[in-house]
Formats: structure tokens, C-alpha cells, sequence
């Protein structure tokens, strides 16, 4: 058996048990989580998560990235223009983890073979310290102008090793300073 025959299987199991119908566009906790796709690091199980409790963006490190940011400009618009146009609180939680594979970019012989082989940059995703690199997502985000400044963000990180999620930087309204 292939492993999406296994999870089309699972998928069976789930809908058995599915309940949750009618559930709202707008995320219950007006959440975003932006994190890693490492296979180690889901949320959902994480932060003990329900369905429509977050919404839940992952790239390679959890890194902030222009594509991100045209991401969250345009779901943070949309869910604006769904709650009447006028701006109501909103929150992204930036988590990286313990052992993430970003942290390997930082070797130049493996950034210069997948820019030869792959032709892609990832200067700007390499993870040397965990807390530096938080605080640069969060500082990307607080100074794009495609993003609301209404928005609270925070920043922690999960540890692989033991499953705690530590809080690096608390919520901020992007609008302080």
C-alpha cells in the first residue's frame, strides 16, 4: 500500500467521525501560526488544536518571507472586508523549532549546490540562532507595508526534543514601537 492509499484511509476514519460542519471562514482564535514543514512540527497537535480554531502557514524554517507577507496581507484584508471593514484584533504566532533543517543553510557548500542545482536562494532562510532570527521575521513583518499594523504578533519556539513551546517575544501590537 502506498502511503496516500494509507492516508486516503485515514481520511475514511476521519469523515466517520466528522462533525464539524458549518464551520466558519474566520479562524475561532483569529490566529495565524507561521512555522516549519517540518514533518515534527504540526501545530495542531503542538498547541492541541481544533478545526477553525487557526489558521496555519508553513515554509521551510518558518521564515518570513516576501511570499509570506503578500500571504498574510492578503488574508488579513480579506478577513478586515469579511468583519464589516473595520479592523478587529488579529494575531500571528511565528514559531521555529529546536533542529530545524534551515540551520544547515548556513553552510555555504550546500547553499552554493542548491542555487547550482536546484536555482534557488536560501541566504535569506538560513537559522543560526533561533531568537536573532525570530526577532528578524517579526521586524520584516512590523516594517512591510502590506501588512495591517493592527496586528499583534509574537514569536516561540518549539523544542523537538521534549514538545515545550518556549515564548521568545511576547504579543506586540505591530503598531508599537
Amino acid at each position: 500500500m502506498s502511503s496516500i492509499e494509507t492516508l486516503i484511509n485515514r481520511n475514511k476514519a476521519f469523515v466517520n467521525n466528522f462533525n464539524q460542519g458549518g464551520l466558519p471562514l474566520s479562524p475561532k482564535l483569529r490566529t495565524l501560526i507561521l512555522t516549519c514543514t517540518d514533518a515534527r512540527v504540526d501545530p495542531a497537535f503542538i498547541l492541541n488544536l481544533d478545526l477553525g480554531e487557526c489558521l496555519v502557514m508553513r515554509n521551510t524554517g518558518g521564515r518570513v518571507t516576501t511570499e509570506i507577507i503578500e500571504e498574510i496581507g492578503c488574508i488579513t484584508f480579506m478577513a478586515g472586508q469579511m468583519d464589516g471593514g473595520v479592523p478587529k484584533p488579529f494575531e500571528i504566532l511565528i514559531m521555529h523549532h529546536t533542529d530545524c533543517g534551515a540551520e544547515r543553510f548556513a553552510d555555504p557548500n550546500l547553499q552554493n549546490a542548491l542555487k547550482q542545482h536546484v536555482g534557488v536562494d536560501v541566504s535569506s532562510l538560513v537559522i543560526t540562532n533561533h531568537e536573532k532570527s525570530l526577532e528578524e521575521d517579526i521586524e520584516r513583518l512590523r516594517h512591510s507595508p502590506k501588512i495591517p499594523k493592527h496586528l499583534t504578533i509574537s514569536g516561540c519556539i518549539y523544542d523537538v526534543k521534549d514538545g515545550r513551546v518556549r515564548e521568545v517575544f511576547k504579543p506586540l501590537k505591530l503598531n508599537s514601537k
